[in-house]
């Protein structure tokens, strides 16, 4: 079955409690966490102190996106904080393989993601070494996008390679296009704005997995 992450980018920031509450009351799978830093993204967001937070009030995994030029200098924060997986991005250089033997050696998943414009060989060396490939589905930074349809070629490649980890997207996933991903082979799907702003956010994630409920 699809796993659906809600991403709290999309939940409301005042009351934020309450909706991780409510979505892992309607069955979600995972809790996605985005982290940005403001400079590569232009956005800011979430601490480890959020993640913590978040870690005393919920059960659910917490799915941590790094979006940040210098991850290494916050991974061990996150991870003390609670983080169950932490994803950093392709991007930042050369920093890259000890950020993930870092994670892989605190005994978390180490995810790898890409913006839509980057080449998924940027990613393949390094495959052995991760448990997750997340293929930003937008430009990273803000929620309520549309989904660029160009990256279903990565989700696909990555399937036909035989990759044994998660395939995650993040980025304009709805109820219409999310089975068109899953036949990729996407195996975890992020969504915010969609399900935060859903009247019935349980009804809703019924619908997701029943759409694509697995082989």
């Amino acid at each position: 079955m699809i796993k659906i992450a809600p991403s709290i980018l999309g939940a409301d920031p005042l009351n934020l409690e309450r909706d991780v509450r409510k979505a892992e009351a309607s069955g979600c799978d995972w809790l996605h966490v985005d982290v940005m830093d403001a400079h590569f993204v232009p956005n800011l967001a979430f601490s480890p102190d959020v993640v913590r937070g978040l870690r005393k009030i919920t059960a659910l995994p917490l799915d941590v996106h790094l979006m940040m030029d210098h991850p290494e200098s916050m991974l061990e924060a996150f991870i003390r904080a609670g983080a169950d997986r932490i994803t950093i991005h392709t991007e930042i250089g050369p920093a890259l393989p000890e950020c993930l033997k870092q994670i892989r050696s605190a005994g978390l998943p180490a995810g790898l993601a890409l913006r839509p414009g980057t080449p998924l060989d940027t990613v393949t060396p390094w495959l052995d070494q991760t448990d997750l490939v997340l293929a930003m589905t937008v430009e990273p930074g803000f929620g309520g996008q549309k989904l660029d349809e160009h990256v279903l070629g990565k989700i696909r490649a990555l399937k036909a390679m035989g990759y044994p980890g998660e395939i995650e997207a993040d980025g304009g996933i709805r109820e219409d296009n999310l089975p068109l991903l899953v036949r990729q082979g996407l195996t975890v799907a992020v969504m915010g704005t969609a399900l935060f702003g859903a009247e019935d956010m349980k009804a809703s994630i019924r619908r997701l997995h029943d759409l694509c409920p697995g082989e």
